[in-house]
């Protein structure tokens, strides 16, 4: 397992499937979902097997110079359990860290904040409801 952050336009299509199929399909949502305004002036990473599949997907952007945020966290379906988010979240945080930010913020899905916690967040509070189904809940670490 080895991480990349995407940079041709094979990268990012791998990439970018792999969000929709994790974080979007489920949901029947439509391809396009999986992505917002903020991409261009993001940091992004992906988690690569053996075989060059993509496994695991997430995002850094930044809200101010002190405060960055991780979005569109994936992890294919039968990859967790084995790290690759952890190995995901501890580069993002290093980037988060050596451009300056002091904390970061994430909204996770109900299901996910176990996760979280076992790495160091804390909730902060329960925020939306995505399409009226996924509790989510703002959760903050101080780096």
């Amino acid at each position: 397992m080895h991480l990349l952050e995407p940079v041709s336009p094979e990268d990012f299509q791998k990439y970018y499937e792999l969000r929709w199929e994790v974080l979007r399909k489920p949901w029947n949502q439509p391809r396009g979902s999986e992505r917002d305004d903020a991409e261009n002036s993001s940091i992004h990473v992906m988690a690569l097997n053996e075989k060059g599949e993509c496994v695991g997907v997430s995002r850094l952007q930044f809200n101010s110079p002190q405060e960055a945020q991780i979005r569109f966290m994936g992890v294919r379906d039968d990859q967790q359990g084995k790290g690759v988010g952890k190995m995901l979240m501890n580069y993002l945080e290093a980037k988060a860290k050596n451009s300056g930010a002091e904390k970061i913020i994430l909204q996770a899905r109900e299901n996910a904040v176990p996760f979280y916690l076992s790495i160091g967040y804390s909730v902060s509070e329960k925020t939306f409801k995505l399409w009226d189904i996924i509790q989510h809940y703002l959760m903050v670490k101080v780096i």
